[in-house]
């Protein structure tokens, strides 16, 4: 049953919980590193006369390396041609070359210092794993040091990727205390990312 003006009007204006704790997405959200992935997984496709598609990477995104590896295979039909690990292999060495030029998106450090200022707790829950996330990083240490923690793609605690909820739900952990999933705030910037703060209650 579609809802009325009013039954709308009166959802929002429900309170909502006020809240304690952020967690960050990292790529493309705090670094502009998105476009470095785009740049190299179409240097691969070329080689096999393929075109990039966008609507592809919307699903790539979030998601564990070689969950998004094997999208990319069978999407762009490179089965029998390249193998998700080769893929991987290939856009590893030209990534590395890129990350430590990655820059922070525009307002990134202003939110960042303005909620640090005002004793919000913040933690960065990304799909990168520990070497990428160093390469990425190396050039922001004044930003990320103002974050209480990092959890990474590759953390015992993260069985799966985005939009399972285990990243969030990781992060959210580590703070002090006992932080309700309500009361945390994610920044997200792809459709899995936001898709899986919602399961996690956020």
């Amino acid at each position: 049953m579609a809802s009325t003006g009013a039954d709308e009007s009166a959802a929002a204006a429900q309170p909502r919980a006020a809240i304690s704790h952020v967690i960050f997405d990292m790529d493309g959200l705090l670094l502009d590193t998105e476009g470095f992935y785009t740049e190299v997984q179409e240097k691969i496709l070329a080689r096999y006369s393929k075109v990039f598609d966008w609507s592809v990477k919307a699903k790539m995104m979030g998601k564990k390396a070689i969950e998004s590896a094997r999208i990319f295979v069978d999407e762009f039909g490179l089965a029998g041609l390249l193998t998700p690990e080769q893929f991987l292999e290939q856009r590893e060495s030209m990534l590395q070359a890129l990350f430590p030029s990655c820059i922070k998106l525009p307002g990134v450090l202003r939110l960042v210092h303005h909620l640090h200022a005002n004793g919000i707790p913040m933690a960065v829950a990304t799909g990168s794993h520990k070497s990428h996330f160093a390469l990425k990083t190396q050039n922001h240490q004044e930003m990320f040091s103002l974050m209480h923690h990092v959890v990474m793609g590759d953390d015992p605690e993260v069985k799966a990727g985005k939009p399972s909820p285990d990243i969030f739900l990781a992060a959210m952990r580590r703070f002090e205390g006992n932080v309700e999933p309500s009361k945390c705030l994610v920044f997200e910037d792809a459709p899995s990312g936001v898709a899986a703060a919602k399961i996690a209650g956020m």
